[in-house]
Formats: C-alpha cells, sequence, structure tokens
C-alpha cells in the first residue's frame, strides 16, 4: 500500500496526567503513515490526489491547540480518528512520544495502526 508520511513532527501540546504536566504544554513528536486511497496521484500529478502533507499538519495543530489529553493512547486515536475521517485514509500508522518524560530514557511513547471500517 502506498503511503505519505512525516516523521519526528514536533508540535507543542497539552498532554499528560500528573500535576506539573498540567501547567505547560510539552512538545511531543509524532510519526504518521498515512495511505493514500488510491493511485491518481501517480497519473495526474496533482496535490489533490494525494493527501497533502502541510495540511494534515494544519489540522493536527488545530487539533492539539483545542483539546487536551491525559494519555499518549487517547492522542494516538485521536489523530488516527481525523486521519481516517478528515483524510479518507484507508489505513494510519501514529507514533506519539513524549519527550523526557523519564529520566532513564530518551522517548516514551504508543505506536498504533487503524484502518477506516
Amino acid at each position: 500500500m502506498d503511503t505519505v508520511f512525516i516523521r519526528q513532527l514536533r508540535l507543542p501540546a497539552w498532554i499528560g496526567l500528573y500535576r506539573h504536566e498540567k501547567i505547560a504544554p510539552q512538545t511531543i513528536e509524532i510519526d504518521l503513515e498515512i495511505a493514500l486511497s488510491g493511485d491518481a496521484v501517480f497519473k495526474t500529478g496533482k496535490v489533490g490526489d494525494t493527501i497533502d502533507y502541510g495540511v494534515v499538519v494544519e489540522h493536527l495543530r488545530a487539533l492539539l491547540a483545542n483539546e487536551r489529553f491525559g494519555l499518549v493512547e487517547n492522542l494516538a486515536e485521536r489523530i488516527a480518528s481525523l486521519l481516517l475521517e478528515d483524510f479518507k485514509s484507508p489505513r494510519v500508522k501514529i507514533s506519539v512520544v513524549k519527550l523526557g518524560a523519564l529520566r532513564e530514557a530518551q522517548r516514551v511513547g504508543v505506536t498504533i495502526e487503524r484502518s477506516r471500517s
């Protein structure tokens, strides 16, 4: 399956359960694999026939500015829903990483895969 991908996208997010995580946004890192619904873009070369990664990032910025998340799992699920619904992707793979959440680890997070039903 053909995909559009975005790697190591860093954005501010209101995420976390602990008191110290609720006083300021944290920088998170997101990796996305967004399956294309067809192969039209390879024939037409038109951005309208693919998933515009710039528009994807705009949607993610808006989501993170308007919603708060307790768990990275909830955020990953919300991103998956957004991509499946707004961009009509048949399948997505999302990784959400909290940077510096543990002293002993550089990154912690979750990876999920979802398909449109």
